[in-house]
């Protein structure tokens, strides 16, 4: 359900369960933490994170998170691994971004998503907290009090609006999202690695 692919210092990791559109299971957030571990022991200098189907995830398997995945490690280990690499990383969101999945996305450099993408971070509703790392991160790309729209009134933004708040950087039509992602790869794959690791860590903010 997870699948990677590595070709000269580019990396894909494809989400593929399509049928239950890319919900995620414990077992999928390990394999997808596992694929990152490839990332780096690979030496990638890029990496795209994408989902197959027409939508990126909906967050969490329902069973499993009726049995306790909400609340899980996992998810907070996964964007935590995400986020260290030291390659640049984007998010290929070829449909609606939802729930926890949120982290996977906050934790790329860049993210680029189709025109009918939806975003939304049910966790007032749902009576869960967030991911510890996923407010800050949505703070820092948004604002605090878009942050709190998102996370606290329940709001449901579109790839329009997510591209004006600055959640997304791009807009891309569905047949050319993973050709606009190689595309913004281009000069970290022409370089060295270590170029692109010191590069990425003085955009770091303090």
């Amino acid at each position: 359900m997870i699948r990677f692919v590595n070709h000269d210092g580019l990396a894909v990791v494809t989400i593929d369960r399509p049928g239950k559109a890319n919900s995620l299971t414990e077992q999928m957030l390990r394999d997808l933490t596992a694929a990152f571990d490839q990332v780096a022991d690979a030496g990638c200098r890029a990496v795209v994170l994408t989902g197959a189907g027409k939508v990126f995830s909906a967050g969490a398997d329902l069973d499993e998170a009726k049995a306790g995945l909400a609340t899980s490690s996992e998810w907070e280990r996964l964007s935590g691994r995400i986020a260290a690499l030291p390659c640049l990383t984007v998010a290929a969101l070829n449909g609606t971004l939802a729930g926890g999945a949120f982290g996977m996305a906050l934790a790329c450099d860049l993210r680029i998503a189709v025109p009918d993408a939806r975003f939304f971070y049910p966790v007032m509703r749902l009576g869960f907290l967030p991911q510890p790392s996923d407010p800050p991160r949505l703070a820092a790309l948004i604002g605090p009090a878009r942050a709190r729209m998102i996370l606290m009134a329940g709001a449901r933004i579109d790839a329009a609006e997510a591209l004006s708040w600055g959640l997304i950087d791009r807009i891309a039509a569905p047949d050319d999202l993973m050709d606009q992602a190689r595309a913004l790869t281009a000069d970290a794959l022409a370089a060295a690695p270590d170029h692109v690791a010191a590069i990425k860590a003085l955009t770091v903010q303090a």
